[in-house]
């Protein structure tokens, strides 16, 4: 399969451009926090908590995340994205002897659990040349250990600034460690073996480095133009959930890490899960609270209450924030399309081993629901009536399936899976040809999901719809393929329309407002200006799009 770049944006072509659309949905988990040790601000992802132990170093006491992702693989999760973020945490150094100077190497992970060696040698370099040397750089499980997590062997390096090979330039490629400060003109000395002179020793790591502080908020947030934080996420594709778990064991996430994640996960249509605050210690202090907060969306979600298990650090039970294992959960229950045309809906029972911190009667369930709020249950339900799961929308959002959960996930899979199967529309002609394999694409997609059961309650006919001509794509807009999708909602007899814009910037997808009484297609341009559409007489007579926000 042919690749195309433009503008830093890969683009995987089908030889005939008519790739179906994936069916599959996004099921992997991000989680943003404080670990042990590992990349910072780099998403790595693992699939089992082993993976997680090798990489950010097992559990933690000061980080509620590392707890999060063990509740989350017990609770049935199968794929996890770790975004690793600190509060002015240090490395570790390598001092490699040079004769009278050091040649200083720092650790690009900062903490005090990131333990290297280092070992110098002369072999193949000739005797007259004294400005090169090999280096090889080793992560080890622990101070003095021999097993070997990650190495790195740097052969003919130089401390000569003006070599193609200067050790400086060359440890930019490195993933364990860079240079500090100035390069001694002498190359490094040869690591020996203690009290000989073979030439097979290793410099251990200074015990110089340092975990830092509890996160705030701003750590959390990051930076859009560098990529820290939350935002270590943008490039990250099949994101079903966001979780940041509490910044430590005391200290809940605050209202302006939420509202920013929260409008990230609209735009990468994305659902953030949001735990229940310690303090609300009874369902009575929830719903009160939950009348008083000033946090409704519908790209994000709550459980109620905190569960109780056991900390493998203390041996004991201790209370926890849910939403690793609440992520676990939803993970297990299957794809968003299983999950939306399901006869009965998923109860959100935990497994063994986690109990419930707080009781919740079926009155008080009917009330956080209310509020868009889930209550998990460590058994099954005998009352077939009990309420279907909410965002935390609470009755705030724009379309009737916006509040439901099931449905929320199943709209956002669709625009998603649409958005990306359709990126090969940059690399064809603007021809009528390439709109219409456009519009078959996305409209077999449609199909393939009312074979599997959605859209059922949809007057026949009416379903969906497609638009993808010169129509919308006019002179004005070279160097775009734009799209207008519409189709039914699963909840309340609505639907949902969208316009899909691919460029070289990227892809841009807006809601768009349908006028069932009208027989144009208008589409405002960035609220410039309107560009009026007529439609054919074979079309349905029914479309008037405006932007929506």
């Amino acid at each position: 399969m042919p690749e195309h770049l433009l503008d830093g944006i890969h683009i995987a072509e089908s030889p005939d451009a008519e790739q179906p659309i994936a069916r599959v949905s996004a099921q992997a988990t991000a989680f943003i926090g404080r670990t042990l040790r590992g990349p910072v601000n780099q998403p790595v992802v693992v699939r089992s908590f082993a993976d997680y132990q090798q990489v950010f170093g097992g559990l933690w006491q000061p980080s509620p995340l590392s707890y999060a992702v063990e509740h989350f693989f017990e609770q049935g999760g199968q794929r996890a994205v770790i975004v690793r973020v600190v509060n002015g945490a240090a490395p570790v150094t390598l001092s490699l002897r040079c004769a009278h100077e050091v040649l200083t190497l720092e650790a690009i992970a900062p903490g005090t659990r990131e333990f290297l060696r280092a070992s110098v040698d002369y072999d193949n370099i000739a005797p007259q040349d004294e400005e090169r040397f090999n280096l090889v750089v080793q992560r080890v499980r622990s101070p003095g250990s021999e097993r070997i997590q990650e190495q790195e062997t740097y052969r003919a390096v130089s401390v000569n600034p003006e070599s193609p090979r200067f050790i400086a330039n060359v440890l930019l490629e490195s993933k364990l460690v860079r240079v500090r400060g100035a390069v001694p003109r002498v190359r490094p000395d040869r690591t020996l073996m203690p009290g000989t002179s073979l030439p097979i020793g290793y410099v251990y790591s200074n015990p110089d480095g340092d975990d830092g502080h509890p996160l705030t908020d701003y750590d959390i947030i990051g930076s859009a133009a560098r990529g820290t934080g939350i935002f270590a996420l943008r490039h990250v594709e099949d994101l079903a959930f966001v979780y940041i778990p509490p910044l430590s064991r005391t200290q809940d996430v605050g209202i302006s890490a939420l509202l920013v994640a929260a409008k990230f996960c609209r735009e990468r249509r994305a659902m953030l899960i949001v735990d229940p605050p310690a303090g609300w210690s009874t369902p009575g202090e929830a719903v009160r609270a939950l009348r008083r907060l000033d946090f409704r969306c519908d790209n994000a979600l709550m459980f109620y209450p905190r569960i109780i298990a056991t900390d493998r650090l203390r041996a004991r039970e201790e209370v926890f924030a849910n939403g690793g294992a609440v992520a676990g959960l939803l993970s297990r229950a299957g794809d968003a399309v299983s999950a939306a045309v399901a006869v009965r809906e998923l109860e959100p029972v935990l497994r063994g081993g986690v109990r419930l911190a707080t009781e919740v009667n079926a009155a008080q369930r009917w009330k956080l629901a209310a509020q868009g709020v889930n209550v998990l249950q460590t058994v099954r339900s005998p009352d077939p009536h009990r309420p279907a799961l909410r965002t935390l929308a609470c009755g705030a959002s724009a379309s009737a399936d916006g509040s439901y959960l099931a449905q929320k996930r199943f709209v956002l899979f669709v625009i998603d899976a649409i958005a990306r199967g359709t990126r090969w529309a940059l690399v064809a002609p603007r021809t009528r040809a390439s709109w219409e394999k456009l519009r078959l694409q996305i409209q077999a997609f449609f199909e393939d999901l009312q074979a599997a059961g959605a859209f059922a309650a949809a007057p026949a006919g009416r379903a969906f719809f497609v638009v993808c001509d010169e129509r919308l794509n006019d002179d004005a807009h070279l160097g775009t393929t734009r799209i207008l999708i519409r189709f039914a909602s699963l909840h309340g007899g609505g639907y949902h329309s969208y316009l899909i814009q691919h460029s070289t910037k990227g892809t841009d997808v807006r809601p768009v407002t349908v006028n069932q009484l009208e027989s144009s297609l208008i589409v405002s341009d960035e609220l410039e200006r309107e560009i009026t559409i007529r439609l054919d007489q074979q079309e349905p007579e029914y479309f008037v799009a405006t932007e929506a926000g």
